[in-house]
């Protein structure tokens, strides 16, 4: 506990300010009690406990020993105890951060090797079960909060990392939550920050770094990661299977049946039949594949077949079996026949082309990270669907290319046209999905339609509102209209028709930039949208909307504030 004197207007160090302590101060404390306060007290404040302090203090000090609710203003005001003020946070907080799971890492004498965070005045030290480390506020950049979707447990997995000035970032071990509202998370994380901030000289000392999955910040080494395996299967495929398949298909093509005199040495290369007999069968209704045993004068052989195969057949059947390299080829019978399958060259290359397209998707987001590599870690980054687009459009025309021409797709005028043909498809393509998925900065407005934006004819655009207010209750709107008699309206349908329609206040709005999307706006705007950051009576508001559409909403309310006689709207 500590106890600092405070004048009656209050004393301040430009972070926390101290005053007296007064009835309905402490009425006002507990009703909006912050978490971070709880967090650092070690617990929720109580009237008690405040009373018993105040009237310990009193006693320390030769004052009154009456209760506070009981004290008259003229009391408080001659009081000296009434000029204290107690804070249990200390001048500088030591916060430490250690797993859940720290109780069985002590359990089996492994207590010192558990992961624990400790942040005070001088930084960061935290330890993993193989290292340590100290990082000086001095280093830190800003205190970021990583979130990904966990798929095998259906959550959301936050974690809070350290974004140093060389660029580089670390991953704090605590805290950590995998529950989208989490107050006691957040305590923390406030925590840190208000140390770093008090400590240190963050970049944007309000503003909380978010990364996802959408944006920036994560290097090309994951996308990578995924490509380089598919890219091997490829290659492995094309310069391996292809041409084993392609030489056992001229192998088989070339056999001719065995002779007596064919040497015992090239036999195996020659086709021998024999006669056999079924043994049996093995017939299973749900199963895919289903046993043939045959006996053709080598011995049982099991030979998998498929389910109507297997029910032509049936055990004492007398057969006839072609061998070629020592296996069982063709089997013939008088009501069924098996020939074995062999996966020709040309469905064999376009597996090929298959995993190498695949691989391009990957590479395709790496190349959206590296071109996004001077904006913001926490910048919604634009999508690569495009280019995805761009590959299944190329797999339409290149695979069947590779099934009926495997070794020789250019051998004919047919071919060639259709080979050149498909590539110019995918050049343009690939034009257009590295257009569609440029980086657009905000305030770069595209061509307009033409239409007046004062005008009164009602027009519906996709927008969303992204707090609540009274204008968007329940974050219920999805888009916004204007004209038809108001400036600015939400709306929860596309229209046409008002029903639902909620007026905005535009009088109250004072717009203050105009930004991409970040992490912290939600998984619900799409990538390739802008945020406007407004000040709704003194309450931040921010509306979601692609480019062209929030510009022209913009030049709605710019032309409303400078001709409101005009619009019909109120003067700001």
């Amino acid at each position: 506990m500590v106890r600092v004197w405070a004048p009656r207007r209050g004393l301040s160090d430009g972070i926390i300010t101290l005053s007296p302590l007064r009835l309905d101060a402490v009425e006002a404390h507990l009703t909006g009690e912050e978490l971070l306060a709880r967090h650092l007290n070690g617990g929720p404040g109580t009237r008690e406990g405040i009373e018993a302090y105040f009237r310990y203090t009193s006693a320390g000090t030769g004052g009154s020993t009456t209760p506070v609710d009981e004290m008259s203003d003229e009391e408080l005001r001659t009081e000296p105890a009434g000029r204290w003020q107690t804070a249990r946070m200390a001048d500088d907080p030591h916060l430490n951060y250690r797993s859940e799971a720290g109780g069985v890492w002590s359990l089996v004498g492994l207590g010192s090797a558990a992961p624990v965070v400790h942040a005070d005045a001088d930084g960061v030290r935290y330890r993993t079960p193989l290292r340590r480390h100290t990082i000086p506020w001095q280093d830190v950049a800003a205190v970021r909060v990583h979130r990904t979707f966990v798929r095998s447990r259906y959550q959301e997995y936050r974690r809070v990392s350290l974004l140093l000035r060389d660029g580089r970032f670390r991953k704090l071990p605590q805290p950590c939550s995998y529950e989208t509202t989490d107050p006691e998370f957040d305590a923390k994380l406030a925590a840190l920050r208000a140390l770093q901030r008090r400590h240190g000289t963050p970049e944007e000392p309000e503003h909380l770094h978010v990364i996802t999955a959408r944006t920036g910040g994560h290097g090309v080494f994951g996308p990578i990661a995924w490509c380089a395996p598919l890219l091997i299967v490829a290659m492995v495929i094309a310069l391996w299977a292809v041409p084993r398949s392609l030489a056992d298909e001229r192998a088989w093509r070339a056999a001719v049946p065995c002779t007596a005199a064919t040497p015992v040495a090239d036999r195996g290369e020659c086709l021998a039949t024999l006669p056999g007999v079924v043994l049996r069968t093995d017939v299973h209704e749900r199963s895919k594949y289903n046993s043939l045993y045959i006996s053709a004068g080598r011995g049982p052989e099991r030979i998998r077949v498929s389910h109507e195969t297997a029910g032509a057949f049936a055990p004492g059947d007398p057969i006839e079996v072609t061998f070629w390299r020592g296996r069982p080829r063709a089997v013939v019978g008088a009501h069924g026949a098996w020939h074995e399958y062999r996966a020709p060259a040309g469905q064999l290359l376009a597996l090929a082309v298959a995993f190498a397209l695949a691989a391009c998707y990957p590479a395709a987001r790496a190349v959206q990270r590296v071109r996004g590599r001077r904006l913001p870690d926490d910048e919604v980054l634009p999508s690569a669907l495009p280019f995805a687009g761009a590959l299944l459009m190329t797999a339409l025309w290149l695979l069947p290319l590779c099934v009926l021409h495997p070794t020789d797709p250019l051998g004919s005028p047919a071919t060639i046209t259709w080979a050149v043909s498909g590539t110019a498809v995918t050049v343009g393509l690939l034009v257009l999905a590295f257009r569609a998925s440029r980086v657009r900065l905000p305030g770069v407005a595209g061509p307009t339609d033409g239409t007046d934006d004062a005008g009164w004819e009602e027009v519906f655009l996709p927008a969303r509102f992204l707090e609540h207010t009274e204008y968007n209750p329940y974050d219920f709107g999805t888009h916004v209209v204007l004209g038809g008699g108001e400036v600015l309206a939400v709306s929860p349908h596309s229209g046409p028709g008002r029903f639902g329609v909620r007026r905005v206040p535009v009088e109250r709005l004072t717009l203050h930039r105009v930004r991409r999307a970040r992490g912290a706006d939600g998984d619900g705007v799409p990538r390739d949208w802008h945020i406007a950051e407004f000040d709704d009576a003194g309450t931040p508001v921010r509306l979601s909307a692609a480019p062209d559409d929030l510009a022209r909403v913009l030049r709605a309310l710019e032309h409303a504030a400078a001709a409101p006689a005009d619009t019909g709207a109120p003067a700001s």
